[in-house]
């Protein structure tokens, strides 16, 4: 009787030991972190524990994680953070990005390419937005924010986004304001006519909510002055996305088509605050604009892919692939993550997100810089090959693995979506 009750005091100080060792819910072990916010860029180990980011270091004992992930030639990076996608996807065959065919749902298109958070772009108006927050922003496992369409009805297609008796600047921004848990900012888009008084609107929206406007500015024959819209109109901090179209009579570009020089007033609005937002799109990214521009000092703001089901079939593909085009351009890859991270975090003034900092939500991507040959093209047909891709080889979200491409975790423990 003796020895049995020794042999149970032995084991349950092994178990206690055994407990005590396994601090962590997972041990990332040998990664090249980068996180801008914190200038990190070097090899270390992190943890994660009920959820949160619990330590950084540059050896974290493997023996404390009931998960380890093995990131030995790879980046850690904050989880992605893309600030323009359509996601309130519907049956509603006429109503185009608002419960519409058009948009996406977020959890299909996100994990797989190391992003956590996207902001939808406008898709719901003050009156359709309840919907889309039961249907999409609280059934996903992505965390979902929304840009408010200055339109009630939202990105319903003409002749409803025409409308200009239902673009309500005080219900607009009263509503956002009320909503500001899911609602980050004020969304203009798709209106044809030379009048600026939908940018005004918007605005005065984005001043009764103090959120950023995000204006997809265009569709006038002739177009808009975009200097009269960044000196005039627009606020500091406010996002002039698809800043690297170019789309003919219909908007004015960045860069001056006839010499193929940036203009020079374009980096002016840069330096007051102006928000330059790539929104890649379907057809609203080309290379004849974001090369020059690049070049001429014009550095986005924030990569975005303006994510619909047109978009990730065409050029864009995916937020990785707009991000190695960013490589492929000249930038380098702590501005590339910076801009897809920390900088989008900060323009939607959710600056909790987008860091590695030691307390904060444990969103995480791992990934791959593969080399190879790859053919970056935009919609014109115009090609860079690149030597360089990005890849995601995990996605960590709240603290659950949600995604792992090859099994680079131990055990291999993914987690399930709620039934």
């Amino acid at each position: 009787m003796k020895r049995v009750s020794v042999l149970i005091i032995m084991l349950f100080f092994v178990m206690a030991g055994a407990m005590k060792a396994q601090t962590y819910n997972i041990v990332i072990k040998g990664g090249h972190v980068i996180d801008p916010k914190n200038n990190i860029n070097e090899v270390m180990d992190v943890a994660v524990k009920d959820g949160k980011i619990a330590k950084l270091a540059k050896n974290i004992d493997a023996k404390e994680g009931i998960q380890v992930v093995n990131a030995q030639g790879l980046y850690v990076t904050p989880g992605l953070i893309d600030i323009h996608v359509h996601v309130y996807q519907g049956n509603y065959l006429n109503q185009q990005y608002m419960n519409g065919p058009n948009c996406v749902t977020p959890d299909g298109f996100t994990f797989r390419v190391g992003v956590t958070t996207v902001v939808d772009a406008g898709c719901a108006g003050w009156r359709t937005f309840p919907d889309f927050k039961r249907q999409t922003i609280d059934r996903s496992q992505t965390r979902v924010l929304a840009m408010l369409n200055i339109c009630g009805e939202g990105m319903r297609g003409d002749p409803f986004e025409q409308n200009l008796k239902d673009m309500d600047a005080k219900l607009t921004g009263e509503f956002a304001l009320k909503n500001s848990k899911d609602i980050v900012g004020i969304k203009l888009a798709h209106f044809s006519g030379p009048d600026w008084t939908p940018t005004d609107r918007a605005v005065e929206a984005g001043e009764i909510a103090n959120m950023p406007v995000m204006i997809d500015f265009g569709g006038s024959n002739p177009p808009l002055s975009i200097e009269e819209l960044f000196f005039k109109h627009l606020r500091p901090g406010d996002i002039f996305t698809h800043c690297y179209a170019s789309l003919g009579n219909s908007r004015e570009s960045v860069v001056d088509e006839k010499t193929g020089k940036l203009k020079p007033f374009v980096l002016d609005a840069q330096k007051r605050g102006i928000v330059f937002d790539i929104g890649y799109g379907g057809i609203s990214f080309a290379y004849s604009q974001a090369i020059p521009a690049i070049k001429g000092g014009l550095l986005p703001n924030a990569i975005s892919t303006d994510l619909h089901i047109g978009s990730m079939n065409a050029a864009m593909k995916d937020m990785l692939t707009t991000m190695s085009k960013c490589l492929a351009m000249g930038m380098d890859l702590q501005s590339v993550i910076r801009a897809s991270t920390s900088d989008p975090a900060r323009i939607i003034k959710r600056e909790e997100l987008g860091n590695l900092s030691e307390g904060s939500e444990a969103d995480i991507a791992i990934l791959n810089l593969r080399k190879g040959k790859f053919g970056l093209f935009d919609y014109t047909g115009y090609k860079i090959e690149a030597d360089r891709k990005l890849e995601c080889e995990m996605t960590i979200r709240a603290g659950r693995i949600v995604y792992d491409l090859n099994g680079i975790a131990d055990p291999i423990v993914l987690a399930r979506r709620p039934r």
